[in-house]
């Protein structure tokens, strides 16, 4: 499987690149070692198929499987993800995630 980087450029995957975005956002919460490697097989299990994929998928994959495992972690990975500038961007993220976490109450 190829990786296209924004760049342009093709490169193999490397789920050791996967698993050292996940140790950098993870680091210093509840999220074993165990969790990083089957979160990181996970996504390479999802995009296996395709030839090719992007850069972009596999920044959305890792994130929407981390949000289900510490939300901590996954606004980190989305602050280097999605190249956040400033604190609006962190509000917004914690508001997606509140929104896709939490559901509705029925009254």
């Amino acid at each position: 499987m190829w990786v296209l980087k924004r760049s342009g450029v093709r490169e193999p995957f490397d789920r050791a690149k996967v698993i050292a975005g996940l140790r950098a956002a993870c680091k210093n919460r509840p999220v074993g070692v165990e969790a990083i490697d089957a979160l990181a097989q996970e996504v390479e299990d999802s995009l296996r198929g395709g030839a090719e994929v992007s850069t972009q998928q596999i920044g959305g994959a890792v994130l929407e499987r981390l949000r289900h495992v510490d939300d901590v972690s996954a606004i980190r990975f989305a602050s280097v993800y999605k190249g956040f500038d400033d604190p609006s961007d962190f509000e917004r993220e914690v508001g997606l995630l509140t929104k896709t976490t939490q559901p509705k109450r029925r009254e």
